[in-house]
C-alpha cells in the first residue's frame, strides 16, 4: 500500500481533499489526520470492520479502547445513553478542545471501538481540519492516536510517516499539534468525575469549572496485570521510544546532580546517553547527548515538545536516555504521566 501525504493549509480552500479523504473513511479505511493534540488514526466508529483496521495498523492490543471524535454535540446525543448536566457544561466550556468524556454507550456505539465495556469516550478536537473532516465523513470517527502501539505520540505527519508508511492509504498534514500530549480523559459515570489519563485540560481547570475531580490511582502507577482499563494511555508501557527511560524525581539539584554522576558513568562504560532535560538545567550537564523539552515554569510549552524529543533520542541513536521530572501540577501532570509510561515506571525518587 502505498501512503500519500495531502499538505492542508486553508481547510476551506483545499475542501476537495478533505472530501477525499472523508470519501476514504467512508468507504472503510482509516485515514491519519490532525488534532490539536496529536495526530489520529481514524475510521467510522460505526464499522465494527473498519474500526479493526486500525489495530492492525498500529499493532494496537484489542483491549485498549478508543476515543470517538465528533463534530457537532447532537451527535454526541447519538452515541451514549444520557448526558448528565456537568457533562454538559464541560463540553459548553472546553469543546473544541482536548478533553474526552466518558460515559454509558448507546447501542449504536460496536463492542469494537469499546473493547468491550458499555461505556464510550467522546470528543470534539479542536483543529479546523480535523472538524472539517469529520464532518465531511458523516459519521463520528474513532481515532487513537497515529503511531505504532507502544511508540511516542506523532505530533507531525512526519511522525506519523515513520510508523505508517505503507500500512494506511492517507495521512492528512495540517501542520505541527498545538498542544502535543493526548486529551484529557475523565470518566463521568460516577457522582465524582474521575481524570484517567491528565492532558491539556488540566485537573485545575476541571474543578474551577464543576468542582470535586478525582485523579485514578492508576495516573502515576502501573495498572495491575489482568486488569481492564476504561481508556487509552493506561497501559503499563506507552510512548516509548527505541531507547530505555529512567525517570528521575525530587528536588531539582538533586536530580542534576544524580543523572550528571549517572551519566558520566555510563559513558565511561561505552554507553551513548541521551539527557532530557529543561531549558532551566540543560547547561548543566556535562556528559551525554542533550535535547530540552522546553520551559520548567511553563508545563504547556513542556507538553507541546515531549514525544517530539523523545523521537528525537531514536533518531541519535542513544542507548538509553535520563529524563528530569517536574512538578506534577497543571499541564506536568500530563507530562509526567506521559514520561512514567515512557519509562515503563522505572522511576529514580531521590
Amino acid at each position: 500500500m502505498k501512503t500519500r501525504v495531502i499538505t492542508i493549509s486553508d481547510p476551506d480552500r483545499q475542501a476537495n481533499d478533505i472530501m477525499e479523504a472523508a470519501q476514504l473513511l467512508r468507504s472503510g479505511q482509516v485515514v491519519a489526520f490532525p488534532t490539536e493534540t496529536v495526530y489520529g488514526l481514524g475510521a467510522n466508529a460505526l464499522d465494527a470492520q473498519a474500526v479493526g483496521k486500525i489495530f492492525k495498523a498500529k499493532g494496537r492490543p484489542s483491549d485498549n479502547p478508543l476515543i470517538v471524535h465528533i463534530h457537532d454535540i447532537s451527535v454526541w446525543q447519538q452515541l451514549v445513553e444520557d448526558i448528565p448536566e456537568k457533562a454538559l457544561l464541560l463540553a459548553n466550556k472546553f469543546w473544541p478542545g482536548p478533553l474526552t468524556m466518558i460515559l454509558k454507550k448507546s447501542k449504536l456505539v460496536p463492542v469494537e471501538v469499546t473493547a468491550g465495556l458499555d461505556t464510550v469516550g467522546v470528543r470534539m478536537p479542536a483543529h479546523p481540519v480535523a472538524l472539517k473532516f469529520i464532518a465531511m465523513s458523516g459519521v463520528p470517527v474513532a481515532a487513537p492516536s497515529a503511531n505504532k502501539s507502544g511508540r511516542p505520540s506523532p505530533t507531525t505527519a512526519r511522525h506519523v510517516m515513520e510508523d505508517m508508511d505503507g500500512r494506511i492509504p492517507m495521512i492528512l498534514d495540517g501542520g505541527p499539534a498545538r498542544v502535543g500530549v493526548e486529551s484529557t480523559v475523565l470518566d463521568m459515570t460516577g457522582s465524582v468525575p474521575v481524570v484517567l489519563r491528565p492532558g491539556g485540560v488540566t485537573v485545575e481547570m476541571l474543578e474551577s469549572a464543576i468542582g470535586e475531580v478525582r485523579i485514578h490511582p492508576n495516573v502515576m502507577k502501573p495498572v495491575q496485570k489482568g486488569d481492564k482499563v476504561r481508556s487509552p494511555g493506561m497501559k503499563y508501557v506507552h510512548y516509548a521510544p527505541k531507547a530505555p527511560v529512567t525517570l528521575v524525581r525530587g528536588e531539582l539539584n538533586r536530580q542534576v546532580e544524580f543523572i550528571n554522576k549517572e551519566a558520566a558513568k555510563l559513558e565511561n562504560m561505552g554507553r551513548k546517553v541521551g539527557i532530557l532535560a529543561t531549558d532551566q538545567t540543560l547547561f548543566r550537564y556535562q556528559a551525554g547527548i542533550k535535547l530540552s523539552m522546553g520551559n520548567r515554569e511553563n508545563p504547556a510549552d513542556i507538553a507541546g515538545r515531549l514525544f517530539a524529543r523523545l523521537r528525537e533520542f531514536d533518531e541519535l541513536n542513544v542507548d538509553l536516555i535520563l529524563a528530569e521530572g517536574v512538578e506534577e501540577k497543571d499541564e506536568g501532570l500530563a507530562v509526567m504521566n506521559r514520561m512514567a509510561r515512557a519509562a515503563g515506571f522505572h522511576i529514580i525518587d531521590l
